[in-house]
């Protein structure tokens, strides 16, 4: 699937970006025409070590989301199953893809605000660090996506 997520200029009929965001630099930008999915805050090691804390993401299906700029653009196989997007230039966390999947997550810090977007659930906390409680009422589960955030708006 090559970079996994299309390059240049919106589709024709997709409309009007939903939402744009990019890296700290500004070598990638992208844009969202369609729904983003609420926000998922992944506890696992691998996101914690891309990040240095744990990943809160966004969701776009495919189709639904083209980068405009990706002059710095890099994607890293971090398991068989993933790539990972990021800023060679910056270093920016930017975009998650999981094998079999119909859409590409997008690090929530990375949007332009506002976005309107809520966390909605808190997955992998069986990996999570020891430094850190999460206390703020949101569903929880030890493992991967559960209902709550399989539900796009």
């Amino acid at each position: 699937m090559g970079d996994a997520v299309p390059h240049a200029a919106a589709p024709q009929g997709m409309g009007k970006p939903r939402a744009a965001g990019g890296c700290l630099c500004g070598a990638v930008r992208y844009e969202v025409c369609g729904t983003l999915r609420q926000v998922v805050a992944c506890h696992c090691s691998q996101c914690r070590r891309m990040t240095g804390h744990f990943l809160a993401a966004t969701a776009a299906r495919d189709g639904e989301l083209t980068v405009t700029r990706d002059a710095g653009l890099k994607w890293f196989s971090a398991s068989p199953g993933a790539r990972r997007g990021f800023c060679g230039e910056c270093g920016s966390t930017l975009f998650w893809r999981g094998s079999g999947r119909d859409y590409t997550a997008i690090a929530a810090g990375s949007l332009d605000g506002p976005t309107g977007l809520k966390l909605v659930q808190h997955i992998y906390t069986a990996d999570k660090a020891d430094y850190y409680d999460i206390a703020d009422g949101v569903p929880q589960s030890g493992r991967g996506l559960v209902g709550v955030c399989l539900q796009w708006s």
